[in-house]
């Protein structure tokens, strides 16, 4: 009688604990899925990416600065293998060659030209937290404004170099990059963030 009992409970407890883990690591998930990554530039829509994407990693291949990386499942299963950009690790530099090489326009195929840049690329856009931004505590610092390639036409600067993100933002994330603030002054808000709400 006891052994049925111990084997009983040793059942439910096992059927708890798998139900529990299940539920766990569906939350990390959920919680990591609306984590603060970019997308090539000339990415489709967030969920029109993930579905023509072949995960063929030819993206990252050809980037010759090395700021593609791919997902595991930390981003859910549909983003598994699919190419992203951390801007405060490595930004992107807007040399369009992902796009070049994507066999499956997952990655608009654009040049390298102002037009394509300004007009088709949507990665994010930059937003300055004055609060910590030198510029704005009366120190002079700039170092965001350098890094970008569209200078005054992405972001421009003010008195003692305060910046100030302009619509034209592509959200390449250089700015992000160089800023010398820990955490980072200025930060960008992903295209796939932006939409949502």
């Amino acid at each position: 009688m006891q052994r049925r009992h111990f084997l009983k409970d040793l059942i439910a407890g096992a059927v708890a604990t798998s139900v529990l883990k299940s539920s766990l690591v569906e939350a990390a998930f959920a919680s990591q899925s609306s984590q603060r990554f970019l997308r090539p530039p000339g990415s489709l829509s967030e969920k029109d990416f993930e579905s023509r994407c072949i995960r063929c990693g030819q993206c990252g291949e050809v980037c010759p600065n090395r700021c593609i990386e791919y997902f595991d499942l930390e981003n859910g299963v549909n983003s598994l293998n699919t190419p992203y950009i951390i801007p405060r690790t490595k930004a992107c530099i807007l040399c369009m060659k992902c796009g070049q090489i994507c066999p499956t326009g997952a990655i608009k195929p654009l040049q390298r030209t102002a037009e394509d840049i300004l007009g088709y690329v949507k990665m994010g856009k930059a937003r300055v937290e004055k609060a910590l931004c030198l510029s704005y505590q009366g120190k002079t610092c700039g170092v965001c404004y350098r890094a970008c390639p569209l200078q005054d036409t992405a972001i421009k600067v003010q008195m003692l170099e305060q910046p100030v993100v302009l619509d034209a933002c592509v959200g390449c994330g250089l700015c992000e990059r160089s800023c010398i603030q820990l955490p980072q002054a200025i930060k960008i808000i992903p295209n796939h963030i932006r939409t949502e709400s």
